[in-house]
């Protein structure tokens, strides 16, 4: 698990100037997943949100089908992706637990964002949409998910 220099996430420069993977899962993971949502390159996907308990870190997004989830890290089992956050967390911060939830809110709309304490798009440095737009294209979205499939459900 990858934690951010102090500071970074408050300096505008910094926190641009971060590489794709780690801007997109440590503090824009909603944006990655509202972009995604946008114009999907696979059906059937939501958004499901982890909310850690009272006074935790850890909050993060990513979309799903129920099965398979795609955040930062690409394509995985959802399963997987949640024992990964998990692990993660607890092994940072004894007692770390959380529930998941279904997003019910738009993930590109910065006063529904803002509501619930994470930044809206055009609060970044830069076109933060166009970022993820361009990350989401690198990606063969369809062989991703099948290996992911093939990997949750074996």
């Amino acid at each position: 698990m990858y934690v951010l220099k102090h500071g970074i996430k408050k300096n505008p420069e910094k926190r641009w100037a971060l590489p794709d993977r780690i801007f997109f899962g440590y503090g824009a993971c909603h944006i990655l997943a509202g972009t995604f949502l946008e114009h999907p390159p696979l059906e059937g996907f939501c958004a499901e949100r982890i909310l850690p308990a009272e006074s935790f870190a850890g909050n993060h997004i990513y979309v799903t089908n129920g099965v398979i989830a795609f955040d930062y890290h690409g394509y995985s089992g959802r399963d997987r992706l949640l024992d990964h956050h998990r692990r993660g967390w607890a092994s940072h911060s004894a007692g770390w637990h959380c529930t998941i939830e279904k997003v019910d809110f738009n993930l590109l709309d910065t006063a529904e964002l803002n509501q619930r304490k994470m930044l809206g798009p055009d609060q970044y440095l830069y076109h933060a949409v166009l970022r993820a737009r361009r990350f989401l294209q690198r990606i063969d979205h369809a062989g991703a998910a099948a290996r992911a499939l093939r990997i949750a459900t074996a």
